[in-house]
């Protein structure tokens, strides 16, 4: 049984971490927070799935008291609830400054430490009360109990002021903290915001407004002027200018027409389409962004694996090594050193706390997946994006990835007498039955070239299609071959073989050879662009595998500048490549769109689909999308990660050396609690707002 909520009052990475592995220790239980979210899904796998949930419900409350389990429709009423007391808590600290400065101001000195006293559990008394209840649930490693010890600590050994201060800046540096984080919540939340909600299904004669989870397969709807297209379907009557920047990043609008394919959360511009709906909303376009974004970060990449069992013995040794500091020095110094080295000891407490690590790395990368996603790229996982960042091999896919898949004559070669026309209306005839992307291709030019001359059934007689070769018929009485050289060769037909960068469809009528077509898949217009940028970010290797024969590979690869290609594989070839690449100690990225891409997709350390018109099974097995169908985005998604990455190390090296530089400076009693203070909220912060920079162009 698996259960999604919302985490209300959770307000410490380290805390969320620790309460993560608490409900994991209950028997048939799996437990997964989203720190940056405030999310967490449970999996249960008992008997007794009901009594297991009120079991995971104990342990959050004997954990932390103040947190609770939310639906997903209570979150906005949380959100008001949190800005609310946000408000209040600004409105606190602000009076317990004023107290604050108040009574340092003052000379006598039991009012001073009677206006610092209020101040300071003006201040800390949601905090000490937590503590007090964490210590009662044997949470010893909780935050609020740490900071309370080390400002207690120093309220004591007569550090009014510093003790005040812990509290305020830890309060301040809470809401500055979360107001980051909820920043870059309300960003990604702004870029999900493409559904339409509704839909006008039309029945024939009028129009009904209703849900889009009330549409079926099938159905058509109208879509009016600026609105978003609810649902993916075929453009049935109409003509218009599509928005698709919330989809795939462009800012060019997308002319479609009759016939052509749309997707949902594109904005419609200009006139009125009529569509022929072809997913159920929860199949959507829409739906599958929005699902593969939010759930992105449920997937840990390695650095984010790595701090957790950082914590897990971080927090312990700091505290050792606090009680160590306040103890065992004064026994070989003197106890008249006692609170000196006491007062170290608390400021060791207050730079224990983990946070940094623990909210910015996730953080990181949830900011990293929405700038992505903004630029029309579709990451499964923050795992992928640190696979991505240390890509150094791209192999791509040709038919539908590098090119249109849709193919154009592009050359055409009369023998003898016989004429262009000759030869083309021979091959339009022959291909009359074949729905081949070819076929149809020889025909649309026969179509536009003979408008007013359109082809009779009746002169194809006798009709055979031979299996990897072509066609046999009988066509205006004469015996006709179109195909492949091979099929000229068995009918003994005599004949001059080219080599050409495309499909070559040799025709023989009778015993004579009567001349070829040449047709080519057109490339996509960035693809030469997609491979040089790839190259200038450091990618040595692009390389391309296809079915096609050698000729076309080759042709192709000269046109865009890859480094290699293989030609005529089989599916299975092409991830026997990926295989041999790995082995080579190669970090593989595959770049297709079609359902025999699947398996490569799949073997891939990262595999890349085309997700505007690519197969569901590939964008299925795929870890990223490119909703644009662009092969530059390739080199996006590459760019982007390695920066995100970047940041994610950047916080890590950064956290780290901070608190062990002050630890240090504390220890030799070269800082005081100011720092310590810093080090802990301070770092924290300035740690979410580097995070943040993933977000950014």
């Amino acid at each position: 049984m698996d259960y999604k909520f919302k985490l209300s009052r959770i307000h410490c990475a380290g805390c969320a971490l620790a309460l993560e592995e608490n409900i994991n220790e209950i028997e048939g239980v799996s437990a997964q927070i989203n720190f940056v979210t405030r999310h967490i899904k449970i999996k249960i796998d008992t008997e007794n799935p009901a009594e297991t949930l009120t079991a995971v419900k104990i342990t959050i409350s004997k954990f932390d008291h103040s947190i609770e389990l939310l639906d997903a429709e209570d979150e906005d009423a949380d959100e008001k609830r949190e800005k609310l007391e946000r408000v209040t808590n600004i409105a606190r600290f602000s009076v317990s400054l004023i107290l604050l400065i108040v009574g340092f101001l003052l000379e006598v000195s039991w009012v001073k430490i009677l206006f610092c006293a209020v101040a300071y559990f003006l201040a800390a008394y949601d905090v000490l009360w937590g503590a007090i209840l964490n210590v009662k649930n044997k949470n010893i490693f909780d935050e609020k109990l740490l900071m309370s010890i080390a400002s207690l600590g120093a309220f004591v050994i007569g550090e009014f002021v510093e003790a005040v201060f812990v509290m305020l800046l830890f309060g301040v540096g809470e809401i500055l903290e979360n107001l980051a984080v909820d920043r870059s919540k309300h960003r990604i939340k702004s870029i999900l915001d493409i559904r339409q909600p509704y839909a006008n299904l039309y029945d024939g004669e009028n129009t009904t407004q209703v849900e889009i989870d009330k549409i079926a397969v099938g159905d058509f709807i109208i879509v009016k002027p600026g609105e978003k297209v609810p649902l993916d379907g075929v453009i049935i009557e109409g003509t218009s200018h599509l928005d698709v920047s919330a989809l795939t990043g462009e800012t060019k609008e997308r002319v479609v027409t009759n016939g052509d394919k749309v997707l949902s959360g594109s904005i419609n511009g200009s006139s009125v389409l009529k569509i022929k709906v072809t997913s159920l909303a929860k199949d959507s376009t829409v739906s599958r962004i929005i699902d593969m974004v939010q759930n992105a970060t449920e997937t840990k990449a390695k650095s984010e694996k790595f701090i957790s069992k950082f914590s897990k013995i971080y927090t312990p040794v700091v505290l050792g090594a606090a009680v160590f500091l306040a103890f065992i020095p004064p026994i070989f110094s003197g106890y008249a050193n006692f609170l000196d080295y006491a007062y170290r000891a608390l400021c060791f407490l207050v730079v224990s706390c983990p946070c940094a690590l623990v909210i910015s790395v996730p953080l990181t990368y949830f900011a990293g997946i929405g700038a992505l996603s903004r630029a029309g790229v579709l990451v499964k996982g923050a795992n992928y994006i640190e696979v991505l960042s240390k890509v150094d091999s791209v192999i791509f896919d040709k038919t539908g990835t590098l090119t249109k898949g849709e193919f154009e004559v592009t050359e055409i070669y009369a023998n003898g007498e016989h004429t262009e026309d000759e030869v083309v209306e021979l091959v339009a005839y022959a291909e009359n039955f074949s729905n081949h992307k070819i076929a149809r291709s020889v025909k649309k030019y026969y179509k536009e070239k003979f408008s007013k001359k359109p082809i009779n059934m009746a002169w194809i007689e006798d009709y055979e299609e031979i299996a990897g070769k072509g066609i046999k018929a009988t066509i205006f009485m004469s015996p006709t071959l179109v195909g492949n050289a091979k099929l000229l060769k068995e009918n003994e037909i005599r004949f001059v073989e080219v080599s050409k960068p495309g499909t070559v469809l040799y025709v023989a009528s009778g015993d004579e050879f009567v001349g070829y077509v040449v047709i080519e898949d057109t490339l996509k217009p960035d693809s030469k662009r997609g491979v040089q940028e790839l190259k200038n970010i450091g990618i040595k290797r692009v390389s391309l595998s296809t079915g096609d024969e050698t000729n076309v590979a080759k042709a192709i690869s000269a046109k865009i500048g890859l480094n290699n290609f293989y030609a005529d594989l089989l599916p299975e070839d092409k991830v026997a490549i990926i295989e041999k690449e790995i082995e080579s100690k190669k970090t593989v990225a595959f770049v297709g769109d079609g359902i025999n891409d699947a398996p490569s997709l799949a073997k891939a350390n990262v595999g890349i689909s085309m997700g505007g018109f690519g197969s569901d099974v590939a964008i299925e097995a795929s870890d990223v999308v490119v909703m644009t169908d662009e092969p530059s985005k390739v080199a996006t998604a590459i760019k982007k990660s390695k920066r995100i990455h970047k940041i994610a190390t950047q916080n890590i090296v950064g956290a780290i050396a901070i608190k062990a530089i002050v630890l240090g400076l504390v220890g030799f009693n070269l800082a005081g609690m100011w720092l310590a203070v810093f080090a802990d909220v301070g770092v924290s912060l300035l740690a979410v707002l580097n995070a943040l920079r993933a977000m950014l162009k």
